[in-house]
């Protein structure tokens, strides 16, 4: 699989989200699938194939940082970018100081989504 057929999972509970993101990534070259819980990923044969995970912070149940925690217990090493509709730069700041490749805040553009995406890439 060359880098711009790499799986991009987004995991959002907000539909819209899940609607507009993999059309945009599949735009941009990449295969994408949307899941609207960290649970609903982790359950899936997607986890072992995703080459970049696209994560909301906030979502009911297991939130983005409990599901980057989880990954990391299973040793699934997976680069994450981070988005989030609260603007709060300690939420992005501790994002990035566990692990994530970048956090970026809703709405954010289509090269900021691609320049995130290709830097998680270029890590995994």
């Amino acid at each position: 699989m060359t880098a711009t057929h790499s799986l991009v999972s987004v995991v959002d509970d907000d539909e819209s989200v899940r609607e507009s993101l993999p059309d945009l990534l599949r735009e941009f070259g990449f295969a994408s699938q949307a899941f609207s819980s960290a649970e609903e990923f982790l359950a899936s044969d997607s986890v072992d194939k995703t080459k970049c995970l696209i994560l909301d912070i906030a979502m009911p149940g297991m939130t983005g940082p409990d599901l980057q925690r989880e990954l990391t217990r299973r040793r699934q090493e997976i680069p994450i970018v981070f988005i989030t509709a609260d603007a709060d730069e300690t939420i992005r700041t501790r994002a990035l100081e566990q692990g994530a490749v970048e956090c970026l805040f809703k709405p954010f553009s289509d090269t900021a989504l691609l320049e995130a995406v290709n830097a998680a890439l270029r890590v995994s």
